[in-house]
């Protein structure tokens, strides 16, 4: 067995994506392209976030939770806490923890709905908007040095690709956040 098939110093991930494909094949399960698929987007993922937090907002003191709810409060804002949770894909549970220091340092406001007074809302400061605008043109100029790889052609597809994936979802039992 070569020394990078058995998890040597020369594997690396795409050579491990393609002895996972081998491996695969030999215990029967195929040609392991959905593994592919799924491992190749998951870590495309991962490296992403942790460069906009790394590059991004943990200069700025924040983590990716807190930015991304700070966002999504900023352009959808004022909203309930529980939207907060589905826009950014996190647990009521996690926005209410993230939201208690952001409150704390005057970037976030929390009040209970007029019409529904178990109901909290979000909306930012004015601080809060003033960080988010600063905040989002170092976010955005990222963004554009990750997707400056791809064409504008390449980007639409990639994004209606993974819209795909998302939105089919509904075919099988998939489990989300509540």
């Amino acid at each position: 067995m070569a020394e990078d098939e058995a998890g040597g110093p020369g594997l690396d991930f795409w050579s491990f994506i393609e002895l996972a494909g081998r491996r695969l094949r030999e215990h029967g399960f195929g040609d392991g392209l959905a593994t592919q698929v799924l491992l190749t987007l998951n870590r495309a993922s991962d490296i992403v976030t942790y460069d906009l937090e790394a590059a991004v907002h943990r200069p700025r003191g924040r983590s990716w939770s807190a930015f991304r709810l700070l966002f999504v409060t900023w352009l959808a804002g004022p909203l309930e806490a529980k939207r907060a949770a589905e826009l950014t894909g996190m647990s009521r549970a996690a926005v209410s923890a993230l939201s208690k220091p952001l409150v704390a340092e005057g970037l976030l406001e929390r009040a209970h709905d007029e019409r529904d007074r178990r109901a909290v809302l979000l909306s930012l400061t004015e601080r809060g908007r003033r960080e988010m605008a600063a905040t989002f043109e170092a976010q955005r100029r990222r963004e554009r040095e990750w997707t400056g790889v791809l064409t504008e052609t390449e980007q639409r597809i990639l994004v209606m690709l993974l819209n795909k994936l998302i939105t089919d979802r509904h075919q099988f039992d998939v489990r989300g956040r509540r």
